[in-house]
């Protein structure tokens, strides 16, 4: 039986409610009061769409004491306000993200298992530039003899990968409107850069954090830093 993709997106469909699923995507639950005000809507009418969103399977709601949270409900309801992030206007929100949790998500973030925000797209435009992957056609990238090396030197054995889509592609980022690395090998790519300690994922959420270790060694071997790019959003 085919999926009733027109519930979903008669729900997300709402100008209201895409604003607080919106604004709900950094990865924090919010109360309705927070919902309202984000997206300019009387007390009693953001309740009303939030039964509706929690009554569709977009969000989640959790008690505590006398107070409501509302979170998206899965990573599966993220990833697709994400996908349709990316066909979207810009936001000016997303240009200068206001709280520490959405500049720490647009710095780095896990899509759908690979590296992506300002991080993931440096690294991304690294590889192309050291011409360790390069466009395929057909929106897919080819690992490059060099680049068989480099992966194999960092623990990812590229010359096993398969996929039905290819083993690297570019993905579009929504906060970037820049391509990261997905497929295969950005999947494993991210795997093994957490395995050496040089990205840490949030228990919570979707950020992903740069450490100190993992700083100095991307700048090491692909000469990717993040600190232009928070001067440059400062």
């Amino acid at each position: 039986m085919d999926a009733n993709i027109a519930s979903p997106a008669a729900l997300i469909g709402d100008p209201t409610r895409a604003a607080m699923l919106q604004v709900l995507q950094d990865g924090r639950a919010q109360p309705a009061s927070a919902l309202a005000w984000a997206a300019g809507v009387t007390a009693q009418a953001a309740s009303n769409h939030l039964a509706k969103l929690v009554d569709g399977g977009l969000l989640a709601v959790e008690r505590q004491g006398r107070h409501r949270y509302y979170r998206l409900a899965s990573a599966e309801v993220a990833h697709a306000i994400e996908a349709l992030s990316v066909i979207a206007a810009p936001v000016r929100s997303l240009e200068i993200p206001r709280s520490p949790k959405a500049r720490a998500l647009r710095d780095a973030r896990c899509c759908y298992g690979h590296l992506a925000g300002r991080l993931g797209v440096k690294v991304c435009d690294a590889l192309l530039d050291r011409d360790l992957i390069r466009p395929a056609g057909d929106k897919r990238y080819a690992i490059t003899p060099e680049g068989h090396a480099w992966f194999e030197d960092l623990g990812v054995s590229s010359q096993t990968l398969r996929g039905a889509r290819g083993v690297a592609r570019p993905c579009l980022d929504w906060t970037e409107r820049r391509h990261h690395l997905a497929g295969p090998l950005g999947v494993k790519l991210l795997a093994a850069m957490t395995q050496r300690g040089w990205l840490a994922l949030e228990p919570n959420g979707r950020a992903v954090r740069l450490t100190t270790n993992g700083a100095r060694a991307l700048l090491e071997r692909l000469s990717v830093s993040l600190e232009d790019a928070d001067q440059a959003a400062a």
